[in-house]
């Protein structure tokens, strides 16, 4: 679990984020949204640790990042998994060698044992014959999966996603949401996913922290937005015409 509270960052005397409290669930999608500039990005990094808040505080599973030392955080920095927004592969390493890289870097595990566990990470999402080929060789979508699979193959208790779905069609991001969420739950891990798609907020929305202008506006669950008579909310989540087609079906079902 992550617990944030009264969470506050500023630059240049601009406040970004403003006193946000909320918590993150272990086995669940943690979902982050807003509009441009609403401090989605910037929240995610404090949570990262990339960034410094000037005042709150973000704990894990119970211990303070604050009072961590470096070892601590160094440590907590090996059990977090990330899913870039633009993948963020290695362009002249092979499928397999990009999932390795993980945990080159960080473990000092035999080559042989991190093939076989980027190899296992590689069938978990569900990539098939892709081991050989390049970045430049493979579909945006399998590039999702690959920078899914190199996230998880350190087995990280915390996963955090960046607009996992940019640049993805309907029907690729909708099986990319359907694995991040089939994976949160296989592994009980914490995940965190700053999103602006409305499809991924009514498929996999099981907790949702809504950010206006730095500030924690509603949060809720995909059934909870549906019923909200938060303006802020309406105003965003409404401006997707799906939204406000599947909004309709399911107040029309539980009226």
């Amino acid at each position: 679990m992550i617990e944030i509270n009264q969470l506050s960052k500023s630059f240049e005397e601009v406040k970004i984020l403003d006193k946000i409290s909320t918590q993150f669930e272990k086995g669940k999608t943690n979902l982050i949204i807003g509009q441009s500039g609403s401090g989605k990005t910037v929240f995610l990094k404090c949570l990262l640790g990339l960034f410094t808040p000037e005042e709150g505080e973000i704990s894990f599973n119970g211990q303070p990042l604050s009072e961590m030392n470096d070892n601590a955080r160094s440590s907590l920095r090996q059990d977090m998994g990330m899913v870039f927004q633009g993948s963020a592969l290695f362009d002249s390493m092979t499928v397999e060698e990009n999932v390795m890289f993980p945990m080159q870097m960080f473990t000092n595990v035999a080559t042989d044992e991190i093939r076989d566990r980027a190899n296992f990470a590689i069938k978990r999402v569900n990539l098939i014959n892709a081991n050989n080929k390049l970045p430049s060789e493979i579909s945006g979508g399998m590039k999702k999966r690959v920078a899914i699979a190199r996230a998880i193959v350190m087995n990280p208790n915390y996963l955090f996603c960046d607009e996992p779905n940019s640049g993805l069609d309907p029907k690729t991001a909708i099986l990319i949401d359907n694995l991040i969420q089939e994976i949160t739950k296989e592994y009980e891990i914490t995940t965190v996913i700053n999103t602006h798609d409305m499809n991924s907020v009514m498929e996999i929305g099981e907790k949702i922290v809504f950010l206006e202008h730095g500030k924690k506006e509603w949060e809720g669950t995909n059934k909870e937005i549906f019923k909200t008579d938060n303006q802020a909310v309406s105003n965003f989540v409404y401006s997707s015409e799906l939204f406000k087609k599947v909004r309709k079906v399911y107040l029309d079902e539980n009226s």
